[in-house]
């Protein structure tokens, strides 16, 4: 059982989940489904289903292969915690729309709506690679193509999904279809560098946040946009405002009536009345522009 604190809606995050075309997840309204690499049990590959019939959110896990090892289950699920960022204490998060009007109106548009991560930082990072200047539906496609084949397969809540590899196989990754032979490389190294820690969530949200940037910067293949998306959607940091990402750049302009020649910095500034939730609110952006196509 997880328990939010703050406001939380599982419906919410299940809507936005189902059309995060980089991590798509599965369910409806009254519940989600998840499955993904277990990074606290070695990468054991798990299913999550989850509901939330009152505050609380109740979860079934299933191991593939089988088993109910405790120590499987628990990881699991604290990493569906970070997945649906209620590792993060929200109760404050209301106090920001109390400050700004255009905040206030996103909330309640949005009720209950936290981030939605990817299953990891991992998977965040081969999501960057993969989707290096190609379109988005040609990377998903390719994504879903190294899960079912190489990636394990559970059932869960009565349906069988199939999950992301685990960095061991990524790291023994051989010619993939859409795939040049760098990125494939690149794959290879992140693989690698996953089984060696060097994506640890707990890591990568610890110290100065500049350092761990850098730090992902030195991943091949990484760099400042992807960075930012692996420290914010991949490990969760909840308060960091994403200066490469031109979306929710575009976004504020628009929300905040400024004009297209609004610098980087001013908006910045908009953001330090965010604290501590700068992603929170830049992910609450995000949907809005995308709703508003």
């Amino acid at each position: 059982m997880l328990s939010p604190l703050g406001p939380f809606s599982l419906a919410a995050a299940s809507r936005f989940g189902r059309g995060f075309s980089p991590s798509p997840t599965a369910g409806d309204d009254a519940s989600m489904r998840l499955t993904f690499a277990c990074e606290a049990a070695n990468w054991q590959t798990v299913g999550v289903g989850l509901t939330q019939p009152q505050d609380d959110v109740l979860l079934e896990v299933a191991v593939a292969g089988g088993g109910d090892d405790r120590g499987v289950v628990a990881a699991a699920a604290e990493q569906c915690r970070r997945i649906l960022s209620l590792d993060v204490d929200g109760t404050a998060f209301a106090e920001i729309g109390r400050r700004d009007d255009v905040v206030r109106g996103l909330q309640k548009r949005y009720r209950g709506l936290r981030p939605v991560l990817f299953p990891s930082p991992y998977e965040a990072a081969a999501w960057a690679i993969i989707g290096q200047r190609i379109r988005l539906p040609q990377a998903a496609a390719i994504k879903t193509r190294l899960a079912e084949g190489l990636g394990e397969r559970v059932t869960v809540d009565g349906v069988e999904m199939v999950a992301f590899p685990g960095p061991a196989r990524l790291a023994e990754l051989g010619d993939v279809a859409g795939l040049n032979d760098v990125k494939v490389q690149r794959l290879r190294a992140l693989g690698e560098a996953a089984l060696d820690g060097r994506l640890d969530p707990a890591r990568l949200r610890a110290g100065d946040v500049g350092d761990r940037l850098a730090d992902l910067e030195r991943l091949p293949g990484i760099g400042p946009f992807s960075a930012e998306l692996i420290l914010v959607r991949g490990a969760g940091e909840p308060d960091h405002f994403p200066r490469n990402e031109r979306r929710i750049q575009a976004a504020m302009r628009r929300a905040w009536s400024l004009p297209p020649s609004a610098e980087i910095d001013e908006l910045a500034a908009i953001t330090d009345g965010w604290r501590p939730f700068r992603s929170w609110v830049a992910l609450l952006l995000r949907r809005w522009v995308e709703d508003e196509r």
